[in-house]
């Protein structure tokens, strides 16, 4: 079913499905800078008329199935297709929903327009310019690192660092909804009850038998370090209409991004912080604190054939509802694409696409995540994960943002040694679940 969009004329849309191409190839070219409302509208009407074809040929594969056994090859080969262009389409139109929301650095703000902020601002650029830095040493608090004098650099300014974290929190998954902090200490340690004190009901004039006190643990988020080296040329640098702060915060952007999205998810303490798959699983009905609850799906590798809905159902449901209220499924591309296709006993799709542009997707009415550095479905893979992450995880940030200019290393580039410490762990082990795909 072909896409048109009249804003191009009766050019096909961004994302059709052409007859010619090769399986799983769609068309999605980079949306253009400076992308306005209209191309958002325009994105997210394409994606509400792929949905809709992609409905219409799941339901033709379903009854092929029922008629002969098994789907006709170009179905499958169109779904698959429609598929690709459902995920390509999401992409481009989240793309220019967090280009939209973007504000610009440097407008005043809190303690931005203080003489001192400014004074640094302007001595920062000297220094990321040309290197001069005898203005900015006296203005530093902390002039080098803790751990080792030439690893050192400056603080870059309050408002860039405010960009930076921002940023993260827009285009790196598991931080968007997990729980954060900022300390100024290596390591941030939260006591937790894991069960409150005992108390029960008495007579007017019974006695008070002695209770206990509730059991405390102590849960450690060590902060790690966390680096990005962008390079700049000479005439970047010269040219005085480039904002180095707007650059600074994304050039680091997508690496953060990246690294922070595999180790919250699958890091394993060691110079990272801890992801929540890397916590102990236990199944569920054997849950004790410190470990992840699991649901099992009775199909080593894949959902049941019969009633695969029920397994969602029931990873729902292990959750208790103070937490289900803001709970929400965290999923990959792949695995989100098999529940694409999954229906409810009245025949209706469990995976609904957003209600308004930059919404989530939402599965049996709780929002989606997409994480890619979760697993595959596969043989005992925790592919799912359902829970309020919010509660759950908890994302620690130590105050400051290094910059090292290193302008000798990479002649004739100049790199930006830039760092962060980070850190991260689960906090409420009762407050996440985990759907795994086993017999």
């Amino acid at each position: 079913m072909p896409l048109t969009d009249p804003a191009h004329r009766g050019e096909p849309a961004p994302f059709e499905i052409k007859a010619d191409l090769p399986p799983g190839a769609v068309h999605s070219p980079e949306p253009a800078a400076g992308a306005e409302g209209e191309d958002v509208a325009r994105s997210f009407e394409t994606f509400f008329r792929t949905f809709e074809t992609y409905r219409d040929v799941n339901d033709a594969r379903l009854a092929e199935i029922e008629r002969r056994g098994s789907a006709d090859v170009v179905t499958l080969d169109k779904l698959d297709r429609l598929d690709a262009a459902l995920d390509a389409t999401k992409k481009r139109l989240d793309t220019l929903t967090l280009k939209a929301r973007r504000p610009e650095i440097g407008a005043p703000a809190g303690r931005q327009g203080s003489t001192q902020a400014l004074e640094h601002k302007a001595a920062f650029d000297a220094y990321v310019r040309s290197g001069r830095e005898h203005n900015l040493r006296p203005l530093e608090i902390k002039a080098l690192s803790a751990g080792s004098d030439p690893d050192g650099g400056y603080l870059v300014p309050e408002e860039t660092e405010t960009e930076i974290l921002r940023r993260l929190a827009e285009v790196s998954p598991i931080r968007a909804i997990a729980g954060s902090r900022q300390v100024s200490a290596a390591t941030y340690k939260k006591p937790f009850a894991i069960s409150g004190p005992q108390s029960g009901w008495v007579g007017e004039t019974a006695a008070r038998p002695e209770t206990t006190a509730p059991t405390l643990a102590e849960l450690t988020f060590p902060a790690m370090e966390l680096y990005a080296m962008p390079a700049a040329t000479a005439t970047l640098l010269d040219d005085a209409a480039v904002d180095m702060d707007a650059w600074i915060a994304e050039e680091v952007e997508t690496a953060f991004a990246e690294q922070e999205g595999t180790a919250f998810v699958s890091g394993d303490g060691v110079n990272k912080p801890t992801g929540f798959l890397s916590a102990p699983r236990v199944a569920e009905a054997s849950w004790t604190w410190g470990s992840l609850g699991t649901v099992s799906t009775g199909e080593a590798g894949g959902f049941p054939a019969l009633a695969p809905s029920d397994t969602l159902i029931d990873l729902i449901y292990t959750l208790k509802s103070g937490y289900r209220q803001n709970a929400r499924f965290v999923m990959n591309r792949k695995t989100q694409g098999a529940i694409r296709k999954l229906k409810d006993a009245d025949g209706n799709y469990l995976w609904q696409p957003p209600a308004s542009a930059g919404g989530a997707a939402t599965l049996m009415n709780f929002p989606v995540t997409e994480a890619e550095d979760m697993p595959d479905i596969g043989i005992d893979a925790p592919a799912i994960a359902f829970g309020d992450f919010r509660r759950g995880y908890l994302v620690v940030d130590r105050l400051g943002v290094r910059l090292l200019r290193d302008p000798y290393s990479a002649k004739p580039y100049v790199l930006f040694y830039t760092t962060k410490r980070v850190g991260g762990g689960v906090q409420d082990f009762d407050a996440i679940k985990l759907l795994v795909f086993s017999a």
